[in-house]
């Protein structure tokens, strides 16, 4: 293989192949192991069906003889996806949705007369606001009489923590941060409230399934072999049991902190329109091909940018509540560009996994053309203690622009926050804001939001 070629640091498990970066573009090889299947999955018509559904990410053949090796048998290059989100970053919908288009991919595939061999979540990703699978090479031949081997996967990676999402605290979704391969069934069964198990989905797929591993963990390989046949109809009998427990499962959104941010607010309806006017003037001036919306609450200023032709959106938040909102609007709405995701500027995603490279950090992903921080930075300065300083670093590596939204001392909200503490932030002002941000950035734009005391920010990075 050429020492040009650049295998992803989360491409290196399967045999079948991997996926390369060569010249800044995406590829994937196809291992000769994986001959009989990749040709099974073009010939039957499933690939086929599957990306005209929108449910497989798409992808050419290619000519890539500069790199052939000897285990090389194709190589492809896949429709791009702009933004690579994992499953501990998604609103409950967001997983829910990934989960039951797995489950179609699965009897869709039997159709065809193959099967999905690996159902991690991390296999899903969102591409113009809906769920696709972007592993080519998780199909392999179905095989008369054996069990799904994915199935254990699947319980792990979507069904135990939507359960616990579900049915004990929305956090719980940060265990698939902690446990990279999905949450241990056992762990599950024990965390779930034991009226659980008087639901029937969930007690033979979380509570059961977690008994029958610990059961036959030593159990001979030949006598599991003998007790795993299973028809093609039980099969699909197991597909529509986990849609029908994975669709029986919610979470509605309720008393959070910030779900309900803007009917709280202190804006009169004449300063939240100058404010909205002010954000899409200063956006469509950039005009960017990315966006993070950082604290964006339920996406209403991510949705600013809509209009913009090819821009990728991100429109982030702390709070489940407000991305399970904005994640259910843009699905009603047909919004393609946005991705709602949960994410905690103060403990961002990190970089996990094997050698800390499966994974990439919050950041590792960035920067991007345009960020936005409208009434972040007080929460982030006074609620959290960040220096000024450290704030303007962190975006700094963020955007190349920045739009902030400054709320001072003598705006309601601040002095909420400072209600309950001591003032200890000296430099927490318009002066300091410019005086901390001008290390890393220049100053473009400063325009006062019309009926309140905040200023509107555009500043480029250095």
């Amino acid at each position: 293989m050429s020492l040009t070629v650049d295998r992803l640091g989360a491409s290196f498990r399967d045999p079948s192949g991997f996926l390369f970066h060569r010249n800044g573009q995406l590829f994937r090889q196809v291992n000769n192991v994986y001959k009989e299947d990749y040709d099974l999955l073009m010939s039957s018509g499933l690939y086929e069906k599957l990306t005209q559904k929108g449910w497989l990410v798409s992808h050419v053949e290619v000519d890539a003889s500069q790199f052939v090796s000897e285990q090389s048998y194709k190589f492809l290059q896949p429709e791009k996806i702009k933004f690579i989100s994992y499953p501990y970053e998604w609103s409950f919908s967001e997983l829910k949705d990934a989960a039951l288009q797995t489950l179609r991919i699965q009897k869709t595939a039997l159709q065809a007369g193959m099967t999905l061999k690996d159902a991690s979540a991390y296999n899903m990703q969102f591409h113009n606001v809906a769920p696709v699978l972007i592993d080519t090479l998780s199909f392999t031949t179905y095989i008369e009489g054996q069990p799904w081997v994915a199935y254990r996967q699947f319980c792990q990676h979507f069904l135990a923590p939507l359960a616990l999402m579900s049915r004990v605290d929305i956090h719980l979704s940060k265990l698939l941060q902690i446990y990279i391969d999905g949450i241990p069934l056992d762990l599950t069964s024990k965390l779930l409230p034991r009226l659980s198990r008087l639901n029937g989905g969930l007690l033979t797929h979380i509570h059961l399934h977690a008994y029958a591993q610990k059961k036959y963990s030593a159990t001979s390989e030949t006598h599991t072999k003998q007790r795993a046949q299973v028809s093609k109809q039980a099969m699909i009998g197991l597909i529509e049991s986990l849609k029908s427990t994975v669709m029986k499962l919610t979470w509605k959104p309720h008393e959070t902190d910030w779900a309900e941010y803007y009917q709280a607010t202190n804006y009169s309806d004449k300063a939240f329109e100058h404010k909205k006017r002010l954000v899409s003037e200063l956006i469509h001036e950039v005009s960017p091909k990315t966006l993070w919306d950082l604290g964006a609450n339920n996406g209403e200023f991510s949705r600013l940018g809509i209009d913009l032709e090819d821009c990728s959106i991100i429109s982030s938040d702390i709070d489940p509540g407000a991305v399970e909102l904005n994640y259910l609007t843009c699905k009603k709405e047909h919004i393609k560009n946005i991705l709602p995701m949960v994410i905690d500027l103060t403990n961002p995603s990190p970089a996990i996994g094997w050698a800390n490279t499966e994974r990439q950090s919050l950041f590792q992903r960035g920067p991007v053309d345009l960020c936005l921080a409208l009434a972040l930075i007080h929460h982030l300065a006074i609620s959290n203690n960040v220096p000024l300083q450290d704030i303007s670093n962190l975006l700094a590596q963020s955007g190349r622009k920045l739009i902030i939204e400054f709320v001072p001392k003598e705006d309601s909200q601040v002095k909420r926050l400072l209600a309950s503490r001591e003032d200890i932030f000296i430099d927490y002002h318009e002066d300091g804001l410019i005086r901390a941000f001008s290390q890393d950035f220049l100053l473009e734009k400063q325009i006062p939001i019309e009926g309140t005391c905040r200023t509107v920010y555009l500043f480029s990075r250095k």
